[in-house]
């Protein structure tokens, strides 16, 4: 079930593919040996209208990696490497990036088709 939500400074969608950076997310999940049902995937991308960092340039990507508990520690790291080796190579010229890694707790409630 991990959840990849990116937060990013505002214009990064003009300039960057953020579709193809949400698509190589969940690939690498999809494909991870703790994923055992690829269609519980979820990868977005938000937009921020006003931000404030001080770093240059005043870029930044900021991924929150949701997941069930239940995975090793290790793994939790692993899971959470890839993310930002991945934003890495997606926008190595952005200012800051940054991953955070949280646990969902019961009560998760979905409904797919």
């Amino acid at each position: 079930m991990p959840h990849i939500i990116i937060e990013h400074s505002r214009g990064l969608e003009d300039s960057h593919d953020l579709q193809a950076l949400c698509d190589d997310l969940w690939q690498k999940f999809a494909n991870h040996p703790s994923v055992t049902s690829p269609d519980t995937v979820r990868t977005r991308t938000i937009a921020a209208t006003a931000s404030r960092i001080g770093v240059e340039p005043r870029s930044f990507a900021h991924a929150t990696l949701l997941l069930l508990p239940g995975r090793s520690d290790e793994t939790r790291a692993e899971l959470a490497q890839i993310v930002l080796d991945t934003l890495d190579s997606h926008l190595p010229d952005i200012g800051s990036l940054t991953v955070r890694l949280d646990d969902i707790h019961q009560p998760y409630m979905k409904r797919m088709l």
